[in-house]
């Protein structure tokens, strides 16, 4: 079977690799779509981030749907040919945090396509991948982009739920990418009452408009903008912060009312935080990183209908075209979610 395996920034192989053995509660799968994500972007374009650099060739990827081809010894509810969305956290379950029911903080962890550990954990950008059952959700009503959007979905789910009740607050939302959107989603899903979206492309923000923000902003041709926002020591009650851009942070702390909660999603790196207006007005920051049990509940909600990330999917390039999906998606101006079809080769 054949992989997409990353050497270096801008060095992606499509290599042939050994399937691996089926074990007991496992199952064999046939990829359908893999979606590319920015932390795959990170290592395609500057070989990781942050402090986290490829030390080894690695097969990317981590937002997959596949079909089942194989039950290992003891899996039942599952048949050949059924369409699922694989889960990449595959937590310890018996690490303190996992006792603690923590299980997307694992001491463990084990996430598809990650180069935070030495040696790296491999991703799922491959034609035959065995994966545990209890990764797998069945997706029988979605197709495969809809399914390979379950791991986007499942982030912005976790931070929604991090964030406490929803119902008739005011959010903005900094930053429109796939996170960003989705953001945008879940926020309306759990009851925002008015959502406003930054971000620097017209693209970007005319497909947040799409996706149910009654307001978006560039701050490209903009910047002060939110400076509106921040009279009367702000007007917002929640923050999804998706960019990872201390500017854009700092100007959404200014349009936060006091003890407005923050949501960190967006990953550049340390950023340095205004302390004094955090402090004065009694912000809550909280990070959100990764997700868990959230994974199964996106799937349940877009199955019954009710967050639909089909406008999200804007390029659908076969496994051969690889490389030119990696560039794409790299291009905010004209693309959102890329996905590569495993099943168009």
């Amino acid at each position: 079977m054949r992989a997409l395996v990353i050497h270096a920034a801008q060095d992606l192989r499509l290599e042939p690799r050994p399937p691996e053995d089926l074990g007991a509660g496992q199952l064999r799968l046939r990829l359908a779509t893999g979606g590319i994500c920015g932390s795959d972007l990170h290592y395609f374009n500057h070989g990781g981030f942050g402090a986290v650099r490829l030390k080894e060739p690695m097969i990317l990827g981590h937002e997959v749907s596949a079909h089942v081809v194989e039950l290992g010894a003891g899996v039942t509810g599952f048949v050949p040919g059924q369409l699922v969305a694989v889960s990449p956290s595959r937590p310890c379950g018996t690490c303190r945090d996992c006792r603690e029911g923590l299980a997307n903080q694992c001491l463990n962890m084990r996430f598809y396509g990650s180069a935070m550990p030495f040696p790296h954990i491999q991703g799922a950008f491959r034609e035959d991948l065995i994966a545990d059952a209890t990764q797998c959700v069945d997706a029988t009503g979605l197709t495969p982009a809809q399914a390979a959007m379950a791991e986007p979905l499942a982030v912005t789910l976790h931070a929604t739920g991090r964030a406490g009740p929803m119902m008739g607050k005011r959010v903005l939302v900094t930053g429109c990418g796939p996170i960003g959107m989705l953001s945008i989603l879940c926020a309306r899903r759990a009851g925002a009452a008015e959502i406003v979206a930054t971000d620097l492309s017209d693209f970007t923000l005319d497909m947040a408009r799409a996706c149910g923000a009654d307001r978006v902003i560039n701050m490209a041709r903009t910047p002060d903008a939110l400076n509106a926002y921040a009279a009367d020591k702000g007007y917002f009650d929640v923050l999804y912060e998706c960019t990872g851009a201390v500017q854009a942070l700092s100007a959404g702390i200014s349009a936060l009312r006091p003890r407005g909660v923050i949501l960190q999603l967006g990953l550049g790196g340390d950023m340095a935080l205004p302390m004094m207006a955090i402090t004065a007005k009694e912000l809550d920051l909280r990070g959100s990183f990764r997700f868990h049990d959230e994974f199964a509940v996106g799937v349940d909600l877009m199955r019954k209908g009710l967050i639909d990330v089909t406008p999200l999917i804007t390029h659908t390039l076969p496994l051969a075209r690889a490389q030119e999906a990696f560039g794409l998606a790299s291009d905010r101006g004209q693309a959102m979610k890329v996905h590569i079809s495993f099943a168009e080769g």
